[in-house]
């Protein structure tokens, strides 16, 4: 089972677990040669971040025999509704209505993922008469 990361994940810290969560379980060197493709960054910085994470709670070291796998110790969309819910409640008294309406005028919905939202609002509405 998957646990909750300890703490909030840095925006560095983020890139690397988009890594791992496309990936899974992956090496510093495997980490390092997608977050370097086109931009200056350091294997050290990978490592570093990697044991870090580590540290916190966010990613999980595995060895197997001496290669050390890292792997994020919880699941995208559970890391994600954390910190949606966190932002919720410090940025929006806890109205997730305002969080919807913000988003949308800081970035237009296209035409699809209206009607995407509207689907997923459909759904959540059946779910919730239940």
């Amino acid at each position: 089972m998957a646990r909750r990361p300890a703490t909030k994940p840095t925006d560095a810290e983020l890139d690397i677990l988009r890594v791992l969560w496309a990936r899974g379980p992956s090496t510093v060197r495997e980490v390092h040669d997608i977050l370097s493709a086109g931009r200056d960054f350091a294997y050290t910085t990978t490592l570093k971040l990697l044991q870090v994470m580590t540290g916190k709670g966010v990613a999980v070291r595995e060895e197997d025999g001496r290669t050390h796998l890292y792997r994020a110790a919880a699941a995208q969309e559970e890391t994600q509704r954390h910190l949606v819910r966190e932002l919720v409640d410090r940025a929006f008294g806890g109205s997730a209505a305002q969080l919807v309406v913000q988003a949308l005028a800081a970035k237009p919905a296209s035409a699809d993922d209206l009607r995407e939202i509207r689907k997923l609002l459909a759904e959540f509405e059946e779910a919730n008469r239940e």
